[in-house]
């Protein structure tokens, strides 16, 4: 850069030779005396050296030339003045650039550096060369780094030391030296040019707006140092940083057009302080929706609380992503679980309250709660210390008085819990590297459509995905793959689990999870569960094995369509009920089609789909189960479905609207169908035929009804009239019996069913 030529500044003052009364005796303001006419001033038309040259007596202490020309001072523009002089007679002065800072209304800016290092003359007749460098950046070689408040200087030159002396000064050049600094076809500026000084306690923010706002498109260098921030600072074009910053928590740093973790890495110089910057600026910034990570990898010994990140804000609506990287736990202290355990009373009239909890200021939100009459993943989702109440993410099935409940809180990779409400956030092509040392993600207390695509959970100590509340309404998981850290643990002792939800309307599509104790938890309805494969085998023949999905809710209203079940089972309960007994809907609206259920070395009691109810009452009013294979390997089951009645049995009078058909059943001894068509034999003459269906119907169901009788031939002794039937006999309710007018034999095919169809 040359401002002579790309901009036409002509720097240089005029030649002595055009006269004195431009060049002043003091500082060259307005009103200051000048040398024309002065009697130890004159200028010499035919000097050897120099042509025309200014001869000047020494007379004072310091003996100042300054043009009274304003000569600019512009950011990022390094002013050179040189001057050549000689002494002729007389005592022998110093000599030395010397200039004086204008700034707004022709005031003088203090506190500056104003004058070059004197050189001493030594000789007579001995031309001598002195030069200074006048410019706003403070950088090496610059004799008067002035910083932005000056905006002119009057340029000159000091003679010091000894009176009487008489020396010839040179025409004074003053040009454009930026090129010192900088190669010709610059394409960046520097901060350092507009003030800013780098020694990590000074306030560098507003040479940064400066550098920013000069750049007009070119690339922002930050160069070597330390520069501290304390003002929120946005960059409108491209940065570079050789040196590092450092910014207060509530400062936020934007980097508009290269917003991703590499460039707030070479910015901070720590991955754990650039990535929650950057989260910030994320958080405080619209030019973006996402932050891409860039392929790094960030090493973290402590969680990343994103509200604290964000710092200003608990609730945020707008679209976010995070994407394109690795997170990964070292080892550290910060991980370990806080563990409360405090006294608490529970009321069925306010299901998700704990009242008169004892050291309450003590356990975190979002800590996991277990005690008697505890289902599986509840949750603190707020405390309100004040009033000694904590709200839960499910209600408690059996925990109504007073007990002690345990509060562990586990820590997590990302933890969102201080965000109150979140809407549309993702995460995107991420590895969340646990290391065995914490869980991955804790998501907000509210939101929707949080999703997390194309990422890798690997080795969490506790949880894969925690849902503390609502923020897992319309949760979208697609194409992850969860690895436990408990894969070489027996099924009986392994206790992680991949995700909870607590909310409706998840879809869960294309995912891979390996050998947790749970795949999901789920504690809502209106499940999408489609082409997933998640498998929880051990080594341990005929041993004990763990549900993948476990529905806590009755009523789901869910498709679990195309996914590859192993060596697990689907449990659905009623756990997350307060009055767990029959008041409404009971177990009702799941299908269940076209998935592999398969087994290895399984013991022979072992069902793929199992029913718990927790209370009395309760009856299954809409289930389907169809096109699906159902495999065992190196055992033979006994039958692939089947209630746990540890709480309560199911009432078999009452189903309705359940299916089982199409599917295929590989090393099972006894199938599950319903509707079932059966063919009945019976070779000696009888009224009453009694057909037994209890081995067919699905969860040891009666035989409810029967949809058809289907004569084979001709029917022995009868007289042609069809019979008539008496359903629910037997001890079990599940034979048919058949009442024809008269004693006869034949055979016969009769479908009937476990349920009402509508």
């Amino acid at each position: 850069m040359n401002k002579a030529v790309t901009d036409g500044i002509d720097f240089m003052p005029p030649p002595f030779s055009g006269g004195l009364d431009v060049w002043s005796s003091a500082d060259g303001v307005p009103g200051n005396a000048t040398y024309d006419g002065a009697s130890n001033a004159a200028f010499v038309p035919a000097d050897s050296d120099f042509g025309g040259a200014l001869e000047l007596v020494k007379t004072s202490g310091t003996q100042k030339l300054r043009y009274m020309g304003e000569t600019p001072i512009i950011p990022g523009c390094y002013v050179r003045v040189r001057a050549r002089v000689k002494a002729v007679s007389g005592a022998l002065p110093n000599v030395r650039i010397a200039a004086w800072a204008g700034g707004a209304g022709g005031a003088h800016v203090n506190g500056l550096i104003e004058t070059s290092v004197a050189t001493t003359l030594t000789e007579y007749g001995q031309v001598v060369e002195v030069s200074a460098i006048i410019g706003t950046g403070n950088r090496t070689g610059v004799d008067m780094p002035w910083g932005l408040e000056p905006l002119y200087a009057h340029v000159g030159l000091d003679l010091t030391g000894p009176n009487g002396g008489t020396v010839r000064i040179d025409d004074l050049i003053v040009e454009d030296a930026t090129e010192v600094f900088h190669r010709k076809l610059m394409d960046w500026v520097d901060v350092r040019d507009f003030g800013a000084l780098g020694n990590g306690t000074s306030d560098d923010s507003a040479a940064f707006a400066a550098a920013d706002a000069a750049a007009e498109g070119r690339e922002v260098l930050v160069s070597e140092g330390v520069y501290f921030l304390d003002n929120n600072v946005t960059f409108t074009n491209p940065v570079r940083f050789t040196g590092t910053v450092t910014m207060p928590d509530n400062r936020r740093l934007s980097l508009t057009k290269n917003f991703d973790l590499p460039s707030y890495i070479e910015a901070f110089g720590d991955e754990l302080t650039a990535f929650r910057k950057a989260v910030q600026a994320l958080f405080n910034f619209t030019d973006h929706d996402s932050l891409d990570m860039g392929g790094r990898k960030v090493d973290i010994t402590e969680p990343i609380d994103i509200q604290e990140a964000i710092d200003n804000q608990n609730s945020f609506t707008i679209r976010r992503v995070i994407r394109n990287g690795q997170i990964s736990a070292d080892n550290s202290t910060a991980w370990n679980d806080t563990v409360v355990t405090s006294q608490a009373t529970y009321s069925t009239s306010n299901p998700t309250r704990l009242t008169g909890v004892t050291n309450i200021a003590n356990i975190p939100k979002g800590s996991y709660v277990t005690g008697s009459g505890v289902g599986r993943e509840i949750y603190v989702r707020s405390v309100n210390v004040g009033a000694g109440t904590l709200e839960l993410s499910s209600p408690l099935y059996d925990a109504a008085g007073t007990q002690s409940f345990t509060f562990r809180r586990f820590k997590y990779l990302v933890d969102f819990a201080g965000m109150v409400q979140m809407d549309k956030f993702a995460f995107a092509d991420m590895e969340f590297q646990c290391n065995g040392r914490c869980s991955a993600i804790m998501l907000p207390e509210e939101g929707l459509n949080f999703a997390v695509r194309d990422c890798f959970i690997n080795n969490p100590k506790d949880r894969g995905i925690t849902s503390i509340g609502g923020a897992c309404q319309g949760l979208a998981l697609d194409r992850n793959q969860f690895l436990s850290n408990e894969q070489a643990l027996d099924v009986p002792d392994r206790t992680s689990i991949a995700c909870n939800i607590n909310s409706n309307d998840a879809k869960i599509r294309d995912n891979r999870a390996m050998r947790f104790k749970h795949f999901l938890v789920l504690g809502g309805g209106n499940y999408l569960i489609s082409n997933n494969h998640w498998f929880q085998g051990d080594s341990v023949d005929g041993g004990v094995l763990s549900a993948g999905l476990v529905f806590t809710n009755a009523n789901v209203t869910t498709t679990i369509n195309s996914n590859y079940i192993d060596n697990n089972f689907i449990e659905w309960t009623n756990e997350h009920d307060a009055t767990p007994d029959l008041s409404g809907f009971s177990f009702s609206a799941l299908s269940i089609t076209d998935n592999v259920f398969f087994s290895t070395n399984a013991a022979t009691w072992f069902s793929f789909i199992v029913i718990k109810p927790y209370g009395a009452g309760h009856y299954i009013q809409g289930l389907q189960v169809t096109n699906n294979l159902f495999r065992a390997v190196n055992s033979v089951l006994d039958r692939v479905e089947k209630v746990d009645d540890t709480f309560a049995p199911l009432d078999h009078t009452r189903h309705r609207n359940v299916t089982f058909s199409g599917n295929a059943y590989n090393a099972v001894s006894q199938m599950a169908v319903s509707p079932v068509m059966l063919e009945f034999n019976q070779s000696s003459s009888s009224t009453v035929w009694t057909l037994d269906f209890s081995d067919w119907l699905p969860f040891g169901a009666r035989a409810r009804n029967v949809q058809s009788i289907v004569k084979e031939n001709n029917i022995s002794g009868s007289n042609g009239t069809m019979p008539y039937v008496r359903v629910e006999k037997g001890t079990t309710g599940g034979e048919v019996e058949l009442v024809w007018p008269d004693a006869c034999t034949g055979r016969v095919q009769v479908t009937a069913r476990m349920d009402n169809p509508n």
